[in-house]
């Protein structure tokens, strides 16, 4: 009797937000079935991520490139990949900036669901079995200025589809300046460092999946791949809303 009240209960108050608030498009506001989707006008300007790509980084190759099933990039082939495997949702440019930037820096966090929503998507041919989901931390300063680390809330719903702990205190970050204008060599100096482990016993002999928003040059993700491998994870993965393209 007590669960089919609180059921009924539940579908009613659902019932009665959907009235109040119906479900509108992240980005343009038109109505969808869900809260957190996108109509598909807005889905289709975006440069999603798709086969085939390199079966590491993620990379995306031409469509008209005849690939074998486990094609690797430059870069992956020579054994410089930042991270055990990576995936992003897709391309970063002017539309996907358009998103990105707002959710990080105006409070637009909204959008936080469809975005974990495709990351999820990508990461699917993977077949991954991580232990763990870290958000990249943010230092304690960017924190108190931001109020948010904006890739904690992309990694709760993926902690959730994972059925994960969601680790954002295992890994400390010091602040260092914003690295937006750095070129790859002054990242990569930039970022050495910056991470320091504060609970070994949750990184050791642990599969993590590292989130961000967005992949510049990798080099966040090659540090704190340094850093968790040292630290004696097993395996590091990475996925990202978008990724910045350059050809290689």
């Amino acid at each position: 009797m007590f669960k089919s009240s609180s059921f009924s209960f539940k579908s009613i108050s659902d019932c009665l937000l959907d009235f109040l608030f119906p479900a509108s498009c992240a980005v343009c506001g038109k109505p969808v079935s869900k809260n957190g989707e996108l109509c598909p006008d807005c889905w289709k300007l975006f440069d999603w991520i798709s086969s085939p790509k390199c079966y590491k980084c993620g990379y995306p190759f031409p469509a008209d490139l005849d690939l074998d099933d486990k094609p690797l990039c430059p870069v992956c082939a020579a054994g410089k990949s930042e991270l055990d495997f990576i995936r992003s949702a897709c391309v970063y440019n002017d539309i996907s900036r358009d998103v990105i930037l707002p959710f990080k820096h105006s409070g637009h966090i909204s959008y936080a669901k469809f975005m974990s929503k495709s990351m999820i998507n990508a990461l699917q041919d993977l077949n991954l079995k991580p232990d763990v989901v870290l958000p990249v931390p943010l230092s304690h300063r960017r924190l108190f200025h931001r109020g948010y680390n904006q890739a904690v809330l992309l990694a709760r719903d993926i902690a959730r589809f994972y059925g994960v702990a969601l680790d954002f205190d295992s890994v400390k970050r010091i602040h260092r300046p914003d690295m937006g204008h750095k070129n790859a060599k002054q990242r990569a100096e930039n970022i050495a460092g910056v991470f320091k482990i504060l609970k070994p016993h949750n990184i050791k002999d642990r599969n993590i999946l590292i989130v961000d928003d967005v992949m510049t040059t990798g080099a966040t993700f090659a540090e704190l791949y340094k850093v968790l491998k040292k630290g004696g994870a097993n395996k590091v993965y990475g996925v990202t809303f978008a990724r910045v393209v350059r050809a290689i």
